[in-house]
């Protein structure tokens, strides 16, 4: 068995069956992994969501922006933007389970010493603390406080953790540091705004990866989220959004060796 994580695929169906080609994948055997953001901006949000759907227990996928993005739209609780390319899954006859199926999905996923989230985790966050806090919005997704939890997703307040947030404050803090942090404070406040390569970092921010005694040091971090940061491979990380929707690749990063694939986009937007 060999596990392939997956960078942002974003709705780039044919990129993503390329991708599985070259490397050989058999759902019988093989298993996914795939960083989040699997729908929008790309031509085929709905048939990636099918096919990834259909590979049952082969495939682990943790939550992204645009798959969070995609909840809040279909629920009514935000307008869709004019590069949105979802509206075919909203309009399919098998939306509504693929919207629950997308709604269940984990946060964070940790399995032999790697750790799966879309975007990264605050620096005071160990792994097992970052897993415990993503298990909190998983059971407010999964149960029937999904819609008003959605209805109050969206903001970038607050920026900064404390453990005695509680409410919507406190899950809205947990989904933007998983699924939209690049930059932060050495005190481990978000920034929002630069989503530029690492060399601009806005003054007083950092790299999320690269903040000051950052407690999940001691475990591979898998990601996405930033393609100005590209495929980004050192101890401790493992960066694989390569911007495959603007025109890059997508990638692969096989689990047992280390080795990387990539395939070029086939579905290159312009930038």
């Amino acid at each position: 068995m060999a596990r392939y994580v997956i960078g942002d695929v974003q709705g780039c169906f044919a990129s993503l069956q390329a991708l599985l080609s070259e490397v050989g994948f058999d759902p019988l055997s093989d298993r996914l992994w795939l960083v989040g953001d699997l729908v929008n901006r790309g031509p085929q949000s709905l048939e990636v969501l099918r096919f990834v759907r259909s590979l049952g227990d082969a495939a682990t996928v943790v939550l992204g922006n645009h798959d969070l993005y995609l909840l809040m739209v279909a629920a009514g609780w935000r307008k869709r933007g004019k590069d949105d390319t979802l509206q075919a899954v909203i309009d399919a006859p098998d939306a509504a389970a693929l919207l629950g199926w997308v709604a269940s999905r984990p946060l964070m996923h940790v399995e032999d010493g790697f750790a799966m989230v879309h975007a990264g985790l605050l620096p005071q966050w160990s792994v097992a603390r970052a897993r415990a806090l993503a298990g909190e919005v998983e059971a407010v997704l999964r149960g029937p406080g999904r819609d008003a939890f959605l209805a109050e997703l969206a903001g970038n307040t607050p920026a900064r953790w404390d453990d005695a947030l509680g409410g919507y404050d406190r899950l809205r803090c947990i989904v933007n540091a998983m699924t939209r942090m690049r930059f932060c404070t050495a005190g481990g406040a978000i920034e929002f705004r630069y989503k530029g390569p690492p060399t601009g970092a806005p003054p007083g921010c950092v790299p999320w990866f690269e903040a000051p005694n950052r407690y999940s040091s001691d475990t591979t971090l898998l990601v996405g989220h930033w393609s100005a940061l590209g495929v980004c491979i050192r101890p401790g990380l493992v960066a694989l959004d390569s911007g495959c929707v603007w025109g890059g690749a997508l990638t692969a990063y096989r689990l047992e060796d280390g080795a990387v694939f990539q395939t070029p986009s086939r579905e290159a937007r312009p930038g």
